[in-house]
């Protein structure tokens, strides 16, 4: 059966192999198809992804052999193994399949926030992190990315930073403070502006026994604030620090982490 990959660098797995497309225009067809699967993606669409605003003469055309290029891939799969096809759908293009990484790791986050909502924190934690261990690295990694294409992929990143920020709250709430501070380290490097990684890693370091190392990592992010966006840390952030410094176990960062 095709699997359709688009968390990482395209890919169409049928079984071992990997059919994806390698020309350009061609592959951001296909990742626009994927990324709506099962549902119709219009030619205008297409041609706003390939194009821009400016599609030549000959693009209905083009299109059509893009497509008929990406028919001939999957036709390459007994009809029997592959269970997809791309079909012909006023306004434009169906992909039709059950099989994307997407739509896997858009139903197990949703899992997981059930299973946090529930109270099933394990569960929730080990759902969670399934549907990030999906990703294989940035999002549609390969592809020149036009306008569609560039929404879908900040959507997608936006979605996995907030799985990743229930994960981690999960896994506090499990006591796993230790582990997590390595990770939390090196997501505030990567999202400085972020402050609810911030305030998880104060929270651990904090939980852990490092009060002195949960006081710099407050310092350093008012730093970042006030040095980027003239911003002071917000107050649940600021009550978050003054419980570190009276050796209080408050529960301000429960407030600035809630999600899901």
């Amino acid at each position: 059966m095709i699997a359709f990959h688009v968390l990482g660098q395209l890919e169409v797995r049928a079984g071992a192999r990997d059919l994806a497309p390698t020309a350009p225009r061609v592959k951001a067809v296909l990742a626009l198809l994927a990324l709506n699967a099962n549902r119709v993606v219009s030619t205008d669409t297409l041609f706003a992804e390939l194009w821009d605003d400016r599609p030549p003469r000959s693009a209905a055309t083009t299109l059509q052999t893009y497509v008929y290029q990406l028919r001939r891939i999957l036709d390459s799969v007994p009809r029997g193994e592959r269970r997809c096809e791309i079909v012909t759908k006023a306004p434009g293009y169906e992909l039709r399949t059950g099989r994307t990484d997407a739509e896997r790791f858009l139903t197990l986050a949703e899992q997981g926030r059930c299973l946090w909502r529930q109270g099933h924190v394990t569960e929730a934690a080990e759902r969670l992190r399934q549907a990030l261990g999906l990703w294989r690295g940035e999002a549609l990694a390969d592809i020149n990315l036009g306008p569609e294409l560039t929404m879908h992929k900040a959507h997608l990143c936006e979605l996995r930073l907030r799985v990743l920020e229930l994960r981690i709250q999960a896994d506090a709430r499990l006591g796993r403070h230790q582990e997590l501070i390595p990770e939390l380290r090196s997501l505030v490097a990567e999202h400085r502006l972020n402050e609810r990684l911030h305030a998880q890693l104060i929270d651990s370091l904090r939980a852990a026994g490092y009060r002195a190392e949960a006081l710099q990592a407050y310092q350093d992010l008012r730093k970042v604030l006030r040095t980027e966006l003239g911003l002071e840390p917000t107050p649940e952030v600021q009550r978050l620090q003054a419980e570190v410094l009276n050796g209080a176990h408050g529960g301000s960062v429960t407030a600035l982490l809630r999600t899901g």
